[in-house]
């Protein structure tokens, strides 16, 4: 086992040093640069920037320097923990993404709890009562949550808590909480305001892993041990749940790679609509503004998230299948 994790971060490691690169160039490949695009605004209210401070500034920022040159600069701080100066918000970095990739992390890490917590017992339940009225009514709201588009959900949200609820939404705190440090009257107006994001970042996942589930328990079902085991006379419900879903969430175990990803992108767009203070916006204007060191950053996070999300399902197929380590 030991072997095994040791191969995967080797292969992570690699990964991350082709992605840094290949974002990087992309990053830089639009034409202009966020400098470019703040002179642009600062004559449009008026302001004169001459020239001589135009190449200062290119100068200071380094501009004008090779795209290599500046990814070395950039990938150098980086493994420093120095993740450079924001054109945009002139702030460092660190101090823009940390409290916001944390919120990114939360939201995704609870949407995918629960939709494990809820997937699998329905899954189950679905396909041991096949084509009955339930399996048909969870049948229905799969298609739904697979179907409806997370920007569309969280406004229908939105206006059902506001309107029915009487819910303080849009945000993670109410006014008064916004600036004010933790404490436990903080954190119940943080749960009042949390389930939002979560209900909508979670019910595309929950509907998919349901509908995987399933079919999975189903196939499982019809294989020869489980006919056996309820030939020797074990309670049905132990065959259910000892022996015919544990090998039937191995697909949605290696599923966990893609599904966290899935769920930080559905983070952004709830995040836009909802009004939360997390990496969507930021990433989405990094981008819009070519803020090359604060888009390279972010993405590089979220590709750790991606690539430690497998590793998590590598590790954790490993552990519940042992033929996942013989297979390496």
């Amino acid at each position: 086992m030991v072997v095994f994790i040791v191969r995967r971060l080797l292969y992570m490691i690699l990964t991350l040093f082709i992605i840094s690169i290949v974002s990087f160039v992309m990053i830089q490949a639009p034409p202009g640069d966020a400098l470019t695009a703040e002179i642009q605004r600062l004559r449009s209210i008026g302001n004169n920037v001459s020239q001589d401070q135009i190449d200062a500034l290119k100068t200071r920022y380094g501009l004008d320097d090779p795209v290599m040159v500046k990814y070395g600069k950039w990938i150098g701080g980086f493994m420093k923990g120095d993740f450079g100066q924001s054109f945009t918000y002139r702030q460092p970095v660190g101090d823009l993404i940390w409290g916001r990739l944390g919120l990114s992390v939360m939201l995704a890490g609870g949407a995918l709890i629960i939709a494990w917590l809820i997937a699998i017992p329905i899954g189950v339940y679905s396909a041991t009562h096949r084509y009955s009225l339930p399996d048909y009514l969870i049948t229905l709201f799969q298609f739904i949550g697979v179907a409806v588009p997370e920007f569309l959900l969280a406004l229908v949200v939105l206006v059902f808590a506001a309107r029915f609820l009487g819910s303080d939404v849009g945000g993670l705190f109410s006014a008064q909480y916004q600036d004010a440090p933790w404490s436990g009257a903080k954190f119940v107006d943080f749960l009042k305001h949390v389930w939002i994001p979560l209900v909508v970042i979670s019910a595309s996942s929950t509907a998919w892993l349901t509908r995987v589930m399933r079919a999975n328990l189903l196939d499982v079902l019809n294989q020869q041990y489980v006919q056996t085991a309820r030939a020797k006379g074990v309670l049905e419900r132990r065959v259910i749940w000892k022996h015919a879903t544990r090998n039937a969430v191995h697909p949605l175990i290696m599923a966990l790679g893609t599904t966290l990803p899935v769920l930080i992108s559905g983070e952004a767009i709830v995040s836009i609509v909802l009004n939360l203070p997390t990496t969507g916006p930021l990433y989405l204007q990094a981008l819009l503004n070519q803020d090359m060191y604060l888009a390279a950053t972010l993405l590089m996070f979220l590709s750790m998230l991606l690539i430690l999300g497998n590793l998590l399902a590598d590790i954790a197929l490993a552990w519940v299948d042992p033929r996942a380590r013989s297979a390496e």
